[in-house]
């Protein structure tokens, strides 16, 4: 291992490990806020944009609209609302290039370690250069981990019995072939979530059959892509006011139907039935393919812009199978019902596994940190370990509404240790009646699956995981920073001895 040359290692104030939707938030905030930080963006894939930029499967787009998925800073100015991957990923990388963020990227860098010496008040960072394999050393003053939480390497897939034998084509949609041809073959796509109901319609333009296949339903509902009130404030309103209006508007309204979901599940069922019921023949079996087993909100809604899903069931273009994988076979997939599809292309679209804090290993004073036993404060930092913050969005609403929320603390956070010369800030868990409990109170499946390996959340604030946005601004954006609970500290200036050296003085 080397420290990234012959001298001392590279040292940066803040160092943001991701340069997708939420790294490139964060650097803005920090630019905006705190000009004379320095930092750098460490990014492991080759490319900027994060999931926008590694999901190329047709007709990606977003599920959220983008008045609030958009960056708080920088209007969504395009017509569409619900918009495509590619206009997404121009918008990310257009924020880059216009604040010159794109110059402090340091691509094709996976940072696998980070160990925290309270002596030095500082993180060393161990960093691989994917193209040399060579790993060496940055250190920093404070670490900003905003690479979400999939593992973008490793999808899920389940073990589908005889996969081995079928005679065409299979793949996860992750990891879309980018030749692929399926002009006028057969298609199944496995999966009910947000990518399956996105593939299905657009593949259906083209394909000679696309069939859904789902173990279970999922609650749907269709909105415009466009959003004709914000291109109403848009042509009579400055973009900044137009989208601030927009912003709430939508926030309010995503805020009303996930509090009414709880309150009123049953209501809200047949609200989403009616909807769906408008855009399908009487004769829909509707009971088997679009009537979950679960409440509303339970597991996310899946947005369907303009109706195309069900424009493509419509049409006979697309269908909808309600069963269990029990076999493939050389020509499709045999269901436990015993029908049998037949098919030239299968794509998984089985969801994705979840990965906490990046898979970084971190260390505080030697001592490993092992994650499942930290609580998460605020859902921001981890209880014991200082000068560290992470970036998790909300289940219920736009990632990044929460993820701008957190870079203006890790903002605010800063100044105040700056003005007050503290060097080391940490959550500490000094409550007695905070009781654990699992990270996010979230069923679906992705979630489950990987939530032993996430911190733990408490009981009550400020250890609790609010899906509230109104309620995060005042916590985040107000509160007081010293709130008893985060310690602050200012160790004396030790350094590590390659850089005392560096940096001494000879005797006259």
């Amino acid at each position: 291992m080397t420290r990234n040359g012959s001298g001392p290692a590279e040292h940066f104030d803040v160092l943001i490990v991701g340069a997708g939707l939420s790294g490139i938030g964060a650097a803005a905030h920090l630019q905006d806020r705190l000009p004379r930080k320095s930092f750098a963006i460490l990014e492991t894939r080759e490319a900027s944009g994060g999931t926008w930029d590694l999901f190329r499967y047709p007709g990606i787009r977003s599920d959220s609209d983008m008045h609030t998925l958009g960056y708080r800073f920088r209007p969504w100015t395009a017509a569409k609302a619900i918009a495509d991957g590619p206009s997404i990923l121009d918008y990310i990388r257009d924020t880059a290039r216009e604040r010159g963020i794109d110059r402090h990227i340091r691509y094709r860098h996976k940072v696998e370690r980070a160990d925290w010496s309270s002596a030095a008040a500082r993180w060393t960072v161990q960093v691989k250069r994917l193209e040399t394999g060579e790993i060496f050393e940055l250190t920093c003053d404070f670490l900003f981990i905003c690479g979400g939480y999939y593992h973008y390497d490793d999808p899920y897939l389940p073990d589908f019995p005889g996969r081995e034998h079928f005679g065409g084509t299979f793949f996860h949609a992750q990891q879309w072939p980018e030749d692929l041809d399926y002009s006028g073959k057969r298609v199944v796509v496995i999966g009910s979530g947000a990518t399956a109901m996105t593939i299905v319609p657009a593949l259906a333009e083209e394909a000679a059959h696309v069939t859904m296949l789902q173990r279970s339903p999922t609650y749907v509902i269709t909105l415009p892509a466009e959003d004709p009130i914000a291109n109403f404030l848009r042509r009579h309103l400055p973009d900044k006011a137009a989208y601030a209006i927009t912003r709430w508007k939508n926030v309010l309204l995503q805020a009303l139907t996930y509090r009414l979901s709880r309150r009123r599940p049953e209501f809200v069922k047949r609200m989403i039935r009616k909807g769906i019921q408008r855009e399908l023949p009487p004769d829909f079996d509707i009971d088997t393919h679009f009537k979950p087993r679960y409440n509303p909100w339970d597991q996310r809604l899946c947005l369907v812009p303009d109706a195309d899903l069900f424009k493509a069931l419509r049409r006979g273009k697309a269908s909808i199978a309600t069963d269990e994988v029990d076999a493939f076979t050389e020509s499709g997939i045999k269901l436990q019902s015993g029908e049998e599809l037949e098919a030239d292309i299968v794509v998984a679209a089985t969801g994705l596994n979840m990965l906490a804090l990046g898979g970084i290993e971190l260390a505080v004073d030697g001592s490993e940190v092992d994650i499942p036993q930290t609580m998460a404060y605020k859902a921001i930092m981890l209880s014991g370990v200082p000068n560290m913050a992470f970036t998790v969005g909300y289940t219920n609403a736009s990632w990044t509404l929460k993820a701008d929320l957190t870079s203006e603390y890790v903002c605010r956070l800063l100044r105040y240790m700056d003005e007050r010369g503290y060097r080391q800030a940490a959550p500490e868990l000094n409550d007695p009646d905070v009781t654990e409990e699992p990270f996010m109170d979230f069923s679906a499946g992705y979630v489950l699956r990987a939530l032993h390996k996430f911190p733990k959340q408490g009981s009550k604030a400020p250890w609790r995981l609010r899906q509230n946005y109104a309620r995060d601004i005042k916590t985040l954006r107000h509160d007081p920073i010293d709130d008893g609970t985060m310690v602050f500290s200012n160790p004396p200036r030790t350094l590590p001895a390659e850089d005392a050296a560096a940096v001494s003085v000879p005797a006259a």
